[in-house]
């Protein structure tokens, strides 16, 4: 991996550090919002998927050492492991996901908002599942307190990364900071 390489992964992993504990506590529910799927979209519209899964994966190793990088600034083992661990482990799956859509459709932000929109789905129910197991509650009660409140601004978060995400990548490619394959320069 070239140096460059490196300096934009860790970054946006930064990025992603700064953005993840920013949150708003909601009454009825352990999973409060966070700008850290805002952070992922950009991630993944920035480093592409390989590298964006590198970023997550640095990020989610620095929450569990201890790091206070996860929501309301906190880390350690025990929140990966805890009631909202599912969401962070969602992250990847949303990168993947995400990250499929964007890099094969390059010009299309409506597909690009199709395979986000896809990939957070996915990252719900990762983390609704896992919420459900560790509450002891039913798969029900997971979405209306992990999901359902979220789903707006949500929405809000990927429409920003739609239209500012081509922008900041064509940006960074322009004075040379990030460099794709061919097939994604289109």
């Amino acid at each position: 991996m070239k140096t460059k390489s490196m300096t934009i992964i860790g970054m946006v992993t930064a990025m992603l550090c700064i953005m993840g504990p920013l949150t708003i506590a909601v009454p009825i529910s352990p999973v409060p919002i966070s700008l850290a799927t805002l952070a992922i979209y950009f991630a993944v519209y920035v480093l592409g998927i390989k590298r964006g899964i590198i970023c997550v994966c640095l990020y989610l190793f620095m929450g569990t050492i201890g790091l206070p990088i996860f929501s309301g600034f906190s880390g350690g083992i025990g929140k990966l492991l805890g009631p909202t661990g599912g969401y962070l482990a969602g992250y990847l799956v949303l990168v993947l996901v995400s990250g499929i859509f964007i890099e094969k459709w390059q010009g299309n932000r409506y597909l690009q908002a199709v395979g986000m929109l896809l990939g957070t789905v996915l990252c719900y129910l990762t983390g609704s599942c896992w919420l459900a197991w560790q509450s002891k509650i039913s798969f029900d009660t997971a979405l209306g307190i992990g999901v359902f409140p979220f789903i707006l601004g949500d929405v809000v978060k990927l429409a920003i990364a739609v239209t500012a995400g081509p922008v900041l990548r064509m940006r960074l490619m322009r004075v040379g900071l990030v460099v794709f394959p061919k097939n994604m320069n289109k």
